[in-house]
């Protein structure tokens, strides 16, 4: 059964889906833990593949599931798990470059309006 793009649940499932891409992809940029940052990077992934399915393209997204999630993304976080990646964190503080971004950006649009 297909969703005709003339129902209003499609446009519901493309907003959740783009928010669901958005906030993984801020999470894989944003955050400071790298198997945080995976398991986003398996969020966004799985949000394609949806939207795959979404656009009647099935098999597309089973390949996507299998190779990118099923794959790709387990071998990502058995590599950081091996390597033991949460010493590698410790130092960086984030918070800084953060609060740098938002100053900058509160001021640039304190400029543009006034």
């Amino acid at each position: 059964m297909s969703i005709s793009p003339s129902r209003p649940i499609h446009d519901f499932l493309l907003v959740f889906l783009g928010s669901g891409l958005i906030l993984g992809g801020l999470g894989v940029v944003l955050l400071t833990n790298p198997i945080y940052s995976a398991f986003s990077l398996g969020l966004v992934l799985v949000c394609i593949s949806l939207f795959y399915i979404l656009s009647n393209s099935h098999f597309v997204a089973a390949a996507q599931l299998l190779i990118y999630v099923g794959a790709i993304n387990v071998l990502i976080l058995f590599a950081m798990m091996f390597m033991n990646g949460s010493e590698y964190y410790k130092d960086f503080n984030l918070w800084t470059i953060g609060r740098f971004g938002t100053t900058l950006a509160a001021r640039t649009e304190i400029m543009l309006y006034p």
